[in-house]
């Protein structure tokens, strides 16, 4: 056995995402977690730096040494780039040895075309990959948060990412229905640099804006929590929030949310067991958010856009709330248009089950409790929600043989 591994190499599961590649060797777990930036000298092409250290060089290179994103919105934008990010994390992750080639299972997204997922197989192929499988994030992220997908039974993930929101419903080992969003970490950055340019005249880099949204970040929450349900001749029908001078319509019943509503219980972070049909605790205590002030502030530095020299600003939670609104508008009414979708006999088990938020954005603070209002779900958080893909990616290299319905077949065409 010992020479079989020498020979051929630990498989490896890669959750290739826009803002940072994760790595999960076989029987050693999660080995790599780097930010997905390289850095190359212009001049002699060569390789200045990978990972966290090419992060620290953006904005801050001289013009002959260009630091890259090779994904954009979930998918490759420069072939050649990811190709050596890849081939570098790989061996750092795996060292080579004698003819070792190992398989290599690839996270990408739902709305990933079958152009797209050529050029993510040639990456891993150039790489050193001996055969390369490809595993669709929603159902990477279901596995990881330990649900039973293998089943008849229907579950929801939403998982928010650095370039992608996927939105998805799993059934059978297989996606019933998935909405893919171009909608991220990534873009909310976006969004708080240029609120950041409306509001204080101030350029901010991208570095400063995600550090804001990590240290700021909070969803504007419904001011008066209350679901109303109308009776109709075919049943209750939600017809949204209503102020409370309205409450004494005939025919409704109106349920109140109190305000100190505990949270569901998370789902747990290791996807081993695939024997429960909805998330369970694992006895691991949920890490909290940090409770936040929305009228919280810190300095902000960047380059005044009318004098042109350096700035600080102030900027408060309830600013960045506001900066990033119509983008939690945009998943949340994916999540909606999902719901819509699914078939009448899966929509009993996802009452049951709940949804299941995983991915970087599940960390911003009140995003649980937003889509909780929206869809009168419970929503379970994993506790540690970046690794959920590559965990439930890893799942499938530990248990190959068992696994093999859940990847995307060769002849995928979408």
């Amino acid at each position: 056995m010992g020479f079989g591994w020498g020979l051929l190499g630990r498989d490896i599961a890669v959750d290739l995402g826009t803002a940072n590649t994760l790595v999960y060797v076989r029987r050693k777990g999660i080995v790599l977690n780097e930010p997905s930036v390289i850095a190359i000298n212009l001049h002699n092409d060569k390789i200045v730096a990978v990972g966290k250290a090419a992060k620290r060089m953006m904005g801050r290179t001289p013009p002959h040494v260009a630091t890259i994103r090779p994904l954009k919105d979930g998918v490759i934008a420069d072939l050649d780039a990811a190709e050596r990010m890849l081939r570098y994390f790989i061996q750092k992750a795996h060292p080579s040895r004698f003819l070792a080639k190992p398989r290599i299972v690839v996270a990408v997204p739902s709305g990933c075309t079958s152009i797209e997922q050529r050029a993510v197989k040639e990456a891993a192929y150039e790489a050193g990959a001996r055969r390369v499988h490809i595993i669709e994030e929603p159902m990477a992220a279901a596995i990881g948060a330990g649900l039973k997908v293998g089943e008849a039974a229907g579950n929801m993930v939403v998982d928010i990412g650095g370039g992608t929101t996927e939105v998805a419903i799993v059934s059978m080992s297989g996606v019933v229905v998935a909405k893919s969003l171009r909608v991220g970490g990534d873009e909310l950055d976006e969004a708080i640099i240029t609120y950041a340019k409306k509001e204080h005249a101030l350029l901010l880099g991208e570095r400063t804006a995600e550090r804001l949204k990590i240290d700021l970040g909070m969803v504007r929450q419904n001011p008066i929590r209350l679901r109303e349900t109308e009776m109709t001749p075919k049943g209750r029908h939600r017809v949204g929030v209503q102020p409370p001078a309205e409450l004494e319509s005939v025919g409704t019943v109106t349920t109140l949310v109190p305000e100190d509503a505990p949270d569901p219980e998370p789902a747990p972070l290791f996807g081993w067991s695939l024997f429960r049909s909805k998330p369970k605790s694992n006895g691991q205590a949920e890490e909290p958010l940090k409770a936040l002030d929305p009228k919280a502030t810190v300095p902000v530095r960047g380059r005044d856009l009318v004098t042109g020299l350096p700035k600080t600003a102030t900027m408060a939670a309830d600013d960045i709330s506001e900066a990033i609104e119509d983008q939690v508008q945009t998943i949340i009414d994916a999540v909606q248009t999902t719901l819509d979708q699914c078939p009448a006999e899966l929509a009993g088990d996802l009452l049951d089950n709940g949804i299941v938020l995983t991915g970087g954005g599940a960390l911003l603070r009140g995003l649980a409790e937003r889509l909780r209002d929206a869809t009168g779900m419970p929503i379970h958080r994993v506790d540690r929600p970046l690794y959920s893909v590559a965990l439930g990616a890893g799942v499938c290299v530990e248990r190959f043989q068992t696994m093999q319905d859940v990847f995307l077949p060769e002849n995928h065409r979408r």
